[in-house]
């Protein structure tokens, strides 16, 4: 069935709070040469989302203003030169912006199959956090099994992703969180679990063995103390700064130990290094979903309309895996 020509959608009125999150509606966006057309059926919120909002973190030029950076729903249209997916196929896809909407499109490299077993709103929840974890933890720090990887906020969307991945590759994990409840979540997912507010939770995760990679969401003055963490040859990977975006750093520290910083958004990445991540993604992550080694761990599921709460519960910090939007009925 052909695309209808407007769709709800959410927008962003003005900068500011959540209640900002506007419902209205749009012309369906036209698929471009390489893109697909996306009917959504479930849209998944992200920390960018909101930064986005308040005004913090524009989208890429050329990208929709609309907020919401994945989805999952069936591909309606193609666009001129696009070749790897058909009409009717099931697919998530990591956006550049326009998920939080009936229709998105997104580059056909960018798209990967549902995962069998799966429903669309658990697949909704994949493409921003395992993109983000694949990229950084396993193809840039190249995690590998034996090793331990310590990451703040494990019960974040990008925790509870990178504490599944890891296991599920063989590495061990030690995870921060702020209350006991989170805590024995992260227990639950098979990682060991601390308080990110302990003085000396650096000596927590040293008598654990250390750390081999930190994926690190909090920057200022946990960047330091990561460190301090880290093993010979450790790698440090940025991806937020919750805490702040300057850190003071032993150099000497990095030069005894041989460690490795480094640091990426996915927004900015070309479209070729996004299919690359995608293919490595269906090859290696793919089929441990598909055997249940590793389980999207959802939070809440809010009508579209309710972008605004979503936002809000996002901001409380109590979520424990992927908040979600439902667009259609799953």
């Amino acid at each position: 069935m052909p695309a209808p020509a407007r769709m709800r959608c959410i927008e962003i009125r003005e900068f500011g709070a959540p209640q900002v999150l506007t419902a209205t509606d749009r012309a369906v966006p036209v698929a471009g040469q390489n893109e697909v057309l996306i009917k959504v059926a479930a849209a998944g919120v992200n920390r960018p989302d909101v930064l986005q909002r308040k005004g913090l973190y524009p989208p890429p030029p050329g990208a929709s203003d609309l907020p919401g950076l994945e989805v999952a729903g069936t591909v309606a249209a193609l666009g001129a030169e696009a070749s790897a997916w058909r009409i009717g196929d099931r697919v998530c896809a990591l956006l550049t912006g326009g998920g939080y909407a009936e229709y998105a499109t997104a580059h056909e490299g960018s798209c990967l199959p549902v995962p069998r077993g799966l429903s669309m709103r658990e697949a909704a929840s994949l493409p921003e956090t395992f993109f983000t974890v694949w990229a950084n933890v396993f193809d840039d720090a190249g995690l590998e099994a034996g090793e331990r990887l310590l990451v703040h906020g494990g019960t974040s969307g990008i925790g509870v992703a990178a504490i599944a991945m890891a296991k599920a590759t063989g590495a061990h994990v030690v995870a921060s969180a702020s209350s006991e409840d989170k805590r024995a979540a992260i227990r639950a997912m098979g990682a060991d679990a601390f308080d990110y507010r302990e003085p000396d939770w650096e000596r927590l995760v040293a008598a654990l063995g250390g750390a081999d990679v930190v994926l690190d969401m909090a920057g200022g003055d946990f960047v330091a103390r990561n460190l301090e963490c880290l093993n010979a040859g450790g790698r440090h990977v940025s991806i937020a700064m919750l805490r702040g975006a300057t850190a003071s750093v032993n150099v000497f520290t990095i030069m005894k130990k041989r460690l490795r910083l480094s640091g990426s958004t996915m927004k900015a990445r070309s479209f070729d290094d996004k299919a690359r991540l995608a293919e490595g993604l269906r090859s290696r992550i793919w089929p441990l979903i598909e055997s249940g080694a590793i389980k999207p761990v959802l939070d809440e599921v809010f009508p579209l309309a309710d972008a605004a709460k979503a936002h809000e519960r996002m901001e409380k910090g109590a979520h424990i895996g992927k908040i979600l939007l439902a667009v259609a009925a799953d």
